[in-house]
């Protein structure tokens, strides 16, 4: 059994310098993206992800009308409700920059009350953009961005959780995520870990315990531990140094 690369970590010494090197990391794979098909591809991930996102909406040459973006998970409350992942976004980046609307998939609001057939919408929502361009048994994205939380977990995958198990759906419901509110969608470790680019944003000293058992420990199997590409996928961790203080794993200047 072949042993999984090590991530690429960059460790920055404050946010402003992680979200400008975030951007330009992102804006290469865009490149890169549309010169091979023409669109591109993004999940991302709510919390203080978007806010880290900003750095973009200065940078020339992105291509908002190229851009397709999708949601790791969402919480499952109104997309105007404080919780929504969706909002955060809203207010932090597509308010402030030329995406067209239709490019934006949001969960159906209009199924909020079933969390079965919701979960089953937005896989056919990621079918729709992907089966009938793709010949791939799952969803193969340009780049996914998550987060992490001070347990380990990622997307809406918590330790413990027989999600971590799920290797045939696309998006499935949780409704007892131990953090609140507790009905969500995620998408499963198939779909990410089939991603061409995965990148992992933590900042803060309230990730500094968590990380050192992400990335020196990864046989712990902490949900983000479970992020590993197959194929040729990336696997990169933007992160400052009050996150990083205590990891042990080698870190990366960043370059291009």
């Amino acid at each position: 059994m072949s042993v999984p690369t090590p991530p690429v970590v960059y460790s920055f010494s404050d946010t402003s310098k992680l979200s400008d090197s975030l951007a330009e990391y992102i804006l290469k794979a865009q490149r890169e993206s549309i010169d091979k098909r023409g669109r591109f591809t993004v999940a991302i991930s709510g919390g203080s992800l978007p806010k880290t996102l900003t750095a973009l909406i200065s940078k020339s040459g992105v291509k908002w009308d190229k851009w397709h973006v999708f949601y790791v998970d969402e919480r499952v409350v109104p997309l105007d409700h404080e919780d929504s992942n969706h909002k955060l976004a809203q207010e932090a980046l597509y308010s402030k920059v030329p995406i067209p609307p239709g490019n934006i998939h949001t969960i159906d609001e209009t199924l909020l009350d079933d969390l079965e057939e919701l979960s089953d919408a937005y896989e056919k929502e990621l079918i729709r953009e992907f089966a009938q361009k793709d010949s791939a048994r799952f969803p193969v994205f340009d780049l996914i961005l998550l987060g992490i939380g001070p347990d380990g977990h990622t997307a809406s995958l918590f330790p413990g959780h027989e999600l971590l198990l799920e290797h045939d759906r696309w998006v499935a419901p949780i409704e007892d995520s131990p953090k609140p509110p507790p009905r969500r969608v995620t998408f499963t470790y198939p779909v990410i870990n089939h991603a061409t680019r995965v990148a992992f944003v933590a900042t803060g000293e309230g990730k500094a315990q968590i990380l050192p058992n992400i990335l020196d420990t990864p046989e712990l199997g902490l949900p983000a531990a479970r992020v590993r590409p197959v194929a040729h996928g990336q696997l990169v961790w933007f992160v400052d140094d009050a996150a990083s203080a205590e990891v042990k794993l080698q870190k990366s200047e960043f370059k291009l």
